[in-house]
């Protein structure tokens, strides 16, 4: 069992990123199985395009890349299935956004991780649980203020 961290903010944070750490190694683990038919860079523009079509140039802001990589990251995920392209009216724009296939392949990929981090949660005594969700939730909302 791990001692609770005390007050201090930087305590706290060093508590917080070594979770986040072993969070991300449970992302990782699940991301890179066998079946997954695409890159970590792809399926960061997938987790975008989760949230709604964007043009070009939007999925290249949000994945820090230059519009002409994203286009080309475009092309390998076209050719997969798991992205369409939308010409606009101005013929000018294309809209990119998830095929059927794409959403099949997140979810997959959202219900192991779920599967894993209950696995994970399960070791955990009841009250720590409900701890962790607390404090969780309470960090969500001091992010949100702070962007």
């Amino acid at each position: 069992m791990v001692a609770p961290p005390g007050q201090d903010p930087l305590e706290t944070a060093a508590a917080l990123d070594a979770a986040a750490g072993a969070l991300l190694d449970v992302v990782a683990r699940v991301h890179d199985g066998p079946d997954v038919p695409v890159p970590a860079t792809q399926l960061r523009a997938l987790f975008i395009l989760e949230r709604g079509p964007v043009n070009v140039s939007g999925l290249a802001a949000g994945l820090g890349a230059l519009t002409s990589s994203a286009s080309r990251l475009c092309d390998r995920l076209e050719a997969s299935g798991l992205l369409r392209r939308d010409t606009g009216r101005d013929r000018r724009e294309v809209t990119v956004r998830l095929t059927t296939d794409g959403r099949r392949l997140l979810e997959r990929l959202r219900v192991r991780r779920r599967e894993e981090l209950g696995r994970i949660l399960s070791g955990m005594p009841a009250q720590a649980r409900q701890s962790l969700v607390w404090g969780l939730a309470e960090f969500s909302a001091a992010a949100g203020r702070h962007t």
